[in-house]
């Protein structure tokens, strides 16, 4: 189910995080829909790069030459002067390495590029390198999501552009918000949310639905995070009005319980014989915590689509 990896809202078996004595690794894998060629030069054009990657973007291709990126849609929000990023290594459609002070550690960020299965595909490799895991709180989730949404952007950006999403890592509630419109009226797009068996053609995979506030919703996701096995995806409804809305819950999905539940609110607007469908994906506690929520929602919400009208 794209960027929610067929059973829930990531994809755990693309991304893990390694401790080597001290050093920390995080690793990214991921397949484009470009060749390498294609794909470097997005990863090195400053011009391609502002519009998927950073407010402000200079690069100098080559190795010890500037790769400055920094503002709003940064981790960290730097201004332009604490944008010291550089390249270490710089192979034409191959590789490049980028030295990065993260939350004031030395770290480096490598992306390798392989050709895919085909001859239009590549395959990424990400390894960033940092002396010591981040001591932040969930500092190796919060480099995990951070790269979720950096290469879900890449991979929008490789798609010719729909569905970029540069979030603002200074806004104090950020939010998920992803809408489409579809030929339905709203009873039958909310019948979709609500009816178990309808929910499992299109995102549940064993759906069961007390249709009243406080009551049970779950779409059956069962998966593994590392060894954690995780129930993943709502567990009860928040909030619902017949044919406008539905607000549900939204654990941790890797499973850890001591962090809050988000919310996921569902809003159905009659246009005319049609109905607006939007996901409001919010409470997150940071902004990197977004991830890549915003493609698998925008996944989901054309499996609905594609449900109802049919």
């Amino acid at each position: 189910m794209s960027a929610f990896g067929g059973v829930g809202p990531k994809t755990p078996e693309m991304s893990e995080s390694v401790k080597i004595d001290q050093p920390w690794v995080h690793t990214h894998s991921c397949v484009l829909p470009a060749p390498p060629s294609r794909v470097f030069r997005a990863l090195t054009d400053a011009t391609e790069l502002r519009r998927w990657f950073a407010e402000h973007v200079e690069v100098d291709p080559r190795p010890e030459g500037a790769y400055r990126f920094w503002g709003r849609h940064t981790y960290g929000t730097p201004s332009e002067a604490g944008a010291g990023q550089h390249l270490t290594r710089f192979e034409p459609d191959r590789a490049l390495a980028i030295q990065w002070i993260f939350d004031g550690a030395e770290t480096e960020a490598s992306i390798e590029l392989e050709s895919g299965d085909t001859d239009e595909r590549t395959q990424l490799t990400l390894r960033h390198r940092f002396p010591a895991r981040p001591p932040e709180p969930d500092g190796a989730d919060l480099v995990d999501d951070m790269w979720r949404l950096t290469f879900g952007n890449l991979d929008a950006h490789l798609r010719g552009g729909e569905g970029i999403v540069l979030i603002d890592h200074s806004d104090p509630a950020p939010e998920v918000r992803a809408s489409i419109l579809i030929d339905a009226p709203p009873e039958r797009v909310f019948s979709a949310l609500m009816d178990p068996g309808a929910l499992d053609q299109w995102i549940a995979g064993a759906a069961a639905v007390e249709p009243r506030i406080g009551g049970r919703y779950t779409y059956g996701w069962r998966y593994t995070v590392g060894d954690r096995e995780v129930v993943g995806g709502p567990t009860r409804i928040l909030d619902l009005v017949e044919n406008e809305r539905l607000v549900t819950d939204w654990p941790d999905w890797r499973g850890d319980e001591s962090k809050p539940p988000t919310r996921v609110a569902w809003l159905l607007e009659r246009v005319g014989t049609q109905t607006r469908v939007t996901v409001v994906h919010g409470t997150f506690p940071r902004a990197a915590d977004v991830g890549d929520y915003p493609f698998g929602w925008q996944d989901f919400l054309g499996k609905l689509k594609s449900l109802v009208e049919k």
